[in-house]
């Protein structure tokens, strides 16, 4: 189903669920967990980003070649939003509703519904903020709030296009304190979620993850590293030299470890505590 609003095209994407995050648990994943479950509500979005005409014309810009950065993108998500709440297709709905970019959830969502159209070569911006891992981020498809200062509070979370490879993509960041060459954002019709809604815990079980990297590490290094000589029948070096034995399996635990470790547990929605008042 597709609707009209301002002479924009949106499509309805229907709540349902997706999952961000790997459940890998080698140490170069690190920025990809935990895995878990964002649950979306009902929302429009545009299959395609805004071009540079529809640019102008919200921003009543004669330049043909305005480059997007933070102020003009909440300049036309404010423009947008303005009577938004009028719309026909809003008429019996009984939610507040805002015009912004996506979150990754709504993102990953709407794009697992329709396939959304992906440029190459192109940052598409999204309305998160940055952060190291997916640890505090919203399980209820809003977009996640930056907690720090310093520069990083200017970059948004964008969605990458593999310069040749059709509808590769990786998850990065851009700054928004500036005009960029290849910066592009589409808009999603979204309503306001109350309260503070559900979030990613913001700790895992730190000494679980201790003991398990202690076993695997004397399972996967230390063990093989003892084992190898003995069964080469040069047993009395595994006694003379232990030392060199214990340090070079520590050390191949330690990169065993950037490769692979057991999968890591899956975040489900209903499995999180209530922090406030959800929005359903």
């Amino acid at each position: 189903m597709s609707v009209q609003y301002r002479g924009i095209e949106f499509q309805k994407i229907s709540a349902g669920s997706v999952y961000l995050g790997t459940e890998k648990g080698g140490w170069i994943y690190a920025s990809q967990r935990p895995r878990h479950e964002v649950k979306c509500p009902d929302f429009y979005i545009m299959q395609s980003v805004l071009s540079q005409q529809q640019i102008n014309d919200i921003l009543q810009s004669e330049n043909q070649d305005t480059k997007l950065d933070g102020g003009s993108i909440n300049e036309i998500c404010r423009r947008f939003s303005d009577g938004v709440a009028g719309a026909e297709f809003l008429a019996d709905s009984e939610h507040t509703w805002e015009v912004r970019s996506p979150s990754e959830g709504e993102w990953r969502h709407a794009h697992e519904k329709i396939g959304l159209e992906l440029n190459p070569k192109k940052i598409e911006i999204l309305a998160d903020g940055v952060a190291d891992n997916y640890r505090g981020a919203m399980m209820d498809g809003r977009p996640r709030p930056f907690h720090g200062i310093g520069p990083m509070a200017s970059h948004r979370t964008a969605i990458e296009t593999h310069p040749s490879q059709e509808g590769v993509t990786a998850l990065s960041s851009a700054p928004m304190d500036r005009p960029l060459n290849g910066i592009v954002t589409r808009l999603v019709i979204t309503p306001i979620r109350p309260g503070e809604g559900k979030k990613v815990p913001l700790n895992a079980d730190f000494f679980a993850n201790i003991r398990g990297e202690m076993f695997w590490t004397f399972l996967l290094g230390v063990v093989p590293s003892f084992v190898i000589p003995i069964a080469r029948g040069m047993g009395s070096y595994a006694v003379t030299g232990w030392a060199n034995l214990l340090f070079g399996g520590l050390c191949a635990g330690f990169v065993t470890g950037a490769l692979w470790r057991p999968r890591r547990p899956t975040l489900h929605y209903d499995d999180i505590e209530d922090s406030t008042l959800i929005w359903g």
